[in-house]
Order: structure tokens, then sequence, then C-alpha cells
């Protein structure tokens, strides 16, 4: 290819938005007008695992890994193929570690809720990248820059996650109610990126102590995080920064979506 392909972070929030028309789901359609990749490759903040490993199969299962919801979202599938070729070259840009080619996992809800509405035929193959929990996030952001040449390569790069996900403190009251902390949080980062201060995304915990409280109340756990650096790890300074959507629902979950390039 004489071009590349942009890199994407997608807020993904709850997979019900498999199902919904709104001004989220739009919004991930239009990242990809124009775009038909030979693959994706999905880091999804549902995979966490220790050690890296990598979807290798040819049929890539739909997991429905969650509880309480309505019937028909377990029912659902996302038949896309998976990229055996595109594993193997995941292996070898990330060596020398140790990357195990994974034929268990399939795709998470983190993954095709929303690929059903990026390639809603489902034609489009498709592999994840797990998260090893065990490292820091300088680790991750590093791997994400292994990951770049995949964009000479017809690769569409895709991380799935939240820049602010606390659901101990989800408010359901339908009051359109933000937390201070969250809306703290989520425009720092968001700040951070449009001016391409990425260690500033990366050393996120850092700041003053409302800035501290703040990232310790909208990331308690690092798994909707990481997926971000992933992606700001692919990108480079040639890059045009959209953030496409920037919203927080029930007042602890951002839905942020951006796309470099």
């Amino acid at each position: 290819m004489t071009t590349r392909l942009p890199v994407m972070f997608i807020g993904h929030g709850s997979p019900l938005t498999a199902f919904e028309d709104n001004q989220f789901t739009r919004g991930w359609t239009a990242l990809v007008k124009d775009i038909k990749p030979r693959a994706v490759l999905c880091i999804s903040a549902h995979w966490c695992t220790h050690g890296t490993g990598v979807t290798a199969m040819t049929a890539p299962r739909t997991i429905h890994d969650f509880g309480g919801f309505p019937d028909a979202l377990y029912q659902f599938q996302y038949p896309a193929p998976g990229d055996p070729q595109l594993a193997q070259q995941v292996v070898e840009l990330l060596s020398p570690l140790n990357v195990v080619p994974d034929h268990q996992w399939g795709l998470d809800h983190g993954c095709w809720a929303v690929m059903k509405h990026l390639f809603p035929m489902a034609d489009v193959p498709v592999v994840q990248l797990s998260i090893d929990m065990n490292h820091n996030s300088q680790w991750h952001y590093n791997l994400g820059k292994q990951l770049a040449p995949l964009r000479h390569e017809d690769i569409l790069i895709i991380g799935s996650g939240n820049v602010v996900h606390n659901l101990g403190q989800l408010d359901f009251s339908d009051s359109g109610k933000i937390f201070p902390w969250a809306k703290l949080f989520n425009d720092h980062i968001r700040r951070a990126i449009e001016s391409r201060n990425y260690q500033q995304v990366i050393d996120y915990q850092q700041g003053d102590e409302a800035l501290r409280q703040a990232a310790l109340l909208s990331v308690p756990t690092a798994d909707h995080y990481f997926p971000l650096l992933y992606v700001l790890g692919a990108s480079d300074g040639n890059d045009v920064i959209n953030v496409v959507l920037d919203d927080i629902v029930l007042g602890s979950i951002a839905m942020m979506s951006v796309k470099l390039g």
C-alpha cells in the first residue's frame, strides 16, 4: 500500500450498544467511512491475561462475557472470520516477547459490540490481542509502537475500552449527572491527547492531589484504560487527531472515541 490506515480508540460502554442507534454508534460508523481494511487487530478491555495472547483461529466464536442483560444479547452472533496470518505477523512484530497463538478465546463484547457497527456484514477478519495485566502503562504503550507497521499492511488497529470506567459509581437515575472527578480526568486526558503529550496519558496517575484522586476514581482498574495506550503507541506526529465523541454517561463512563490518522 502507498497509504496507511488510521488507528482508533473506541469508548465502547455497555454491550447493549451492539443493538442501539445513537450518537455513539453513528459516530463509530462514521469512523470507517470509505475504509475497508484487510483485517482488524482489536485490543479489547475484556481480554486480560497473564502473558500475551493473540487469537489465531480461522473462525473465532462470539463470547458473551457479561451477565444480567436481555436474552437477545446472548443470542447475538458476530461471525467474522479470523486471520491466522495476521496473528503470526503480530507474533513476529512483538518478538522477543513470547506472544502465544490462542485457539480458545474468540471475540468478546468489547470487540463485537463495536465491530457490529463498524462492519455490520462481519466480512472483515478480526484478530484480538490480549492485555497482559502484569505490566505498567509504559510497557503497553511501547507494545503499541511495535504494532505500528501493521498500518502499512492494510490492518486497522482498534483499541476498545473507556477512559473513565467506574462501575461502582454508576448513576442510573437518568439525571444526566456527571461526577466532577470523571469530568476532570476525562478533560485532562483529552487535552493531553490533543496536545500530543502522550507521556501525560501514560503517567495518568500523576498530577496534583485533585487529579490523582480523579485518576483513582476514573481508573479503579486499568483494563479499560490500557487499550488507549496501544492506539497512541501505534500513532505518530504525522497523524491528524480527531476526538469524534466525548460524552460521559451514567455519571462515570466516558464514551470518548479518538481517530488518529
